[in-house]
């Protein structure tokens, strides 16, 4: 269910949005909408897993052994401290 909302915005920034929002084909309320589903999305909600995601897992299998933090670390300390 849409409901109207009111905000008081600076004109300039009004402007900005307006045109931000032309460019990108779509409306300032639409923009506003989305920024606010952003910054509100529930931090124990799961996000969507797209289609090419979903497509990829299981493509690797890593050993259980595998430690990913000291794998990387070494792979950092060749890029960085060795010619």
């Amino acid at each position: 269910m849409e409901t109207k909302l009111t905000l008081v915005l600076d004109q300039k920034i009004i402007a900005r949005a307006k045109s931000y929002a032309s460019h990108k084909k779509t409306s300032v309320s639409k923009l506003v909408e989305a920024y606010l589903e952003k910054i509100t999305v529930d931090e124990n909600e799961t996000a969507e897993i797209s289609p090419l995601v979903k497509s990829l897992s299981g493509v690797l299998t890593l050993p259980a052994e595998l430690d990913h933090k000291k794998e990387y670390g070494d792979h950092l300390a060749d890029k960085y401290l060795h010619d």
